[in-house]
């Protein structure tokens, strides 16, 4: 199994936990402020948000030291990702549009001067 498809998987992975945190997150909220703080939802969704967030932040930290993430991306996710986590799924679709369109232009290069299809 190639090196880059994992990386690819490990990305993925991270990023659709990074979008359910936000939608956790934003339960949370609406919980709190909307619905008027019932019991014992507030606290089990408060709960999980601080348990993702550590587990997110600890696991992006590690991304980072196998080139997974960048470092932007991480950062974005282990300091503002306690107070709103939709930075941090921001930046993995930001990261993510930003690959696809160097993947896009590095192929278009390569068509341009007759050299074989990166893999």
């Amino acid at each position: 199994m190639p090196a880059e498809f994992t990386r690819s998987k490990w990305f993925t992975r991270l990023e659709w936990i990074s979008f359910a945190h936000s939608c956790i997150y934003l339960s949370l909220l609406v919980c709190a402020f909307v619905a008027g703080q019932p019991q014992p939802e507030t606290f089990i969704l408060g709960l999980t948000h601080g348990l993702l967030w550590i587990f997110m932040s600890l696991a992006c930290l590690v991304a980072v030291r196998l080139r997974i993430v960048p470092l932007r991306l991480a950062v974005a996710v282990a300091v503002l990702g306690g107070i709103g986590p939709f930075f941090g799924s921001y930046e993995f679709v930001r990261e993510q549009r930003r690959t696809r369109l160097l993947a896009d232009d590095d192929n278009a290069l390569r068509t341009t001067h007759g050299l074989k299809k990166a893999r």
